[in-house]
């Protein structure tokens, strides 16, 4: 039979752990901007495809901001600055990446609004940039699977343009080559405004970001 003085003790043990772990979500909750998560494939077969785009505009902020990217928890990689905003790269392959960016919302706590998308857009010229706080998935099978995983699509976006003039249809392989030379430098620009867009949100805030990159 188990002492009573024993079973008191087992259950403050308890009702610490609890405290300890709401304490703990409060204060990321309190201290996070933003997720930032790029949409893409991992693996070096990939690291140069359009379709990788939302992985490239993360690696320009990294580098910015000198994180690196390390395994999380789950099925991705992450980066966070001073714990102010976090980068997230799944890992699950591009059309599985609603499993991935569904942990990181529940591991952290985050709700949809502080979910930030970062995706390739074919229908998009290559060098144009566009920010939402919500739309649908514009038959993109990343973001449809994000949508699907989080039963919502109230998340803000960035959209990529990389539309170029080579023939892009069937848009599945398109989007899994590479840039062709011309088009490289156009490209590396485009990322490093994409990058500066990201930094703009976390200054300036959604809405001025939006309306002068949308513009």
């Amino acid at each position: 039979m188990v002492n009573p003085l024993t079973k008191v003790l087992r259950k403050q043990i308890k009702i610490r752990k609890v405290l300890l772990i709401l304490k703990m979500k409060i204060k990321r909750r309190i201290q996070i901007k933003f997720a930032f998560i790029g949409l893409g494939n991992p693996g070096e077969k990939y690291a140069l495809t359009k379709h990788n785009a939302g992985f490239w505009i993360l690696d320009e902020l990294a580098s910015r901001y000198k994180i690196s990217f390390k395994p999380g928890k789950g099925d991705y990689v992450i980066a966070s600055k001073s714990d102010k905003f976090l980068l997230f790269k799944p890992i699950t392959g591009m059309n599985n990446s609603g499993k991935a960016v569904l942990d990181i919302s529940e591991s952290w706590s985050l709700m949809a609004k502080e979910i930030f998308v970062i995706l390739d857009d074919v229908d998009l010229p290559l060098g144009s940039l566009r920010i939402k706080p919500k739309v649908g998935d514009g038959s993109h099978r990343g973001l449809e699977s994000v949508i699907y995983s989080l039963n919502t699509n109230e998340f803000p976006r960035l959209r990529f343009g990389i539309g170029t003039d080579e023939i892009m249809r069937p848009a599945e392989k398109y989007v899994l080559r590479p840039f062709c030379s011309d088009d490289q430098l156009t490209a590396l620009e485009a990322v490093k405004r994409a990058a500066d867009a990201i930094d703009s949100i976390l200054f300036n805030g959604m809405e001025k970001t939006m309306n002068r990159v949308n513009s």
